[in-house]
């Protein structure tokens, strides 16, 4: 088993620092706030590193936000459980929207049942109404899966993503 690439330890280094410089534009909703951002960089890590490191990028991007004061307690559940679900959708299917799709089922659906009826009620001591988390989680992730998917297809014209899959969606002939 090989260790961690130095390449990808800097791709990740730099998605986190890209994701925490982007924490001022936030929207506050409830008891969260919409932080599309973030699920642009889940989808991207996701991409380009796999599942494993997107989980480490949002892990740390959370952890980073709430010691500045940008995140909540949401932004764990809302961002890891995004994160990995769009990873593991791209190592299924070497496939930007199935990624893509993977960031919107996971924050959109499964974080948000996550914050609504575990960490809202047993960290936050909160009772919330599920469509307002729900409609917070599910714009943001939305809105910053579209944004990765405009970046994933220009890096793809760019050349950046050969042999990793195209921006069509498709696998690269070249795999």
């Amino acid at each position: 088993m090989k260790g961690p690439q130095t390449r990808d330890i800097a791709r990740a280094t730099f998605l986190t620092a890209l994701a925490v410089a982007l924490s001022p534009f936030s929207i506050p909703v409830g008891i969260t706030r919409v932080f599309p951002a973030q699920a642009m960089v889940n989808v991207i890590s996701a991409v380009l590193l796999g599942p494993w490191y997107a989980l480490l990028v949002a892990f740390t991007t959370s952890l980073i936000r709430n010691l500045l004061g940008t995140g909540t307690i949401n932004a764990f559940a809302g961002s890891m459980i995004g994160a990995a679900l769009a990873g593991f959708a791209w190592r299924a299917t070497r496939n930007i929207y199935a990624s893509a799709l993977g960031e919107v089922v996971g924050t959109g659906v499964l974080a948000t049942l996550v914050t609504v009826y575990l960490v809202a009620p047993n960290v936050l001591h909160k009772g919330v109404a599920l469509g307002v988390i729900g409609a917070g989680f599910l714009a943001s992730t939305v809105g910053g899966s579209l944004l990765a998917l405009v970046v994933l297809k220009g890096l793809s014209a760019a050349g950046y993503l050969r042999g990793r899959g195209r921006a069509d969606g498709g696998v690269s002939s070249r795999e």
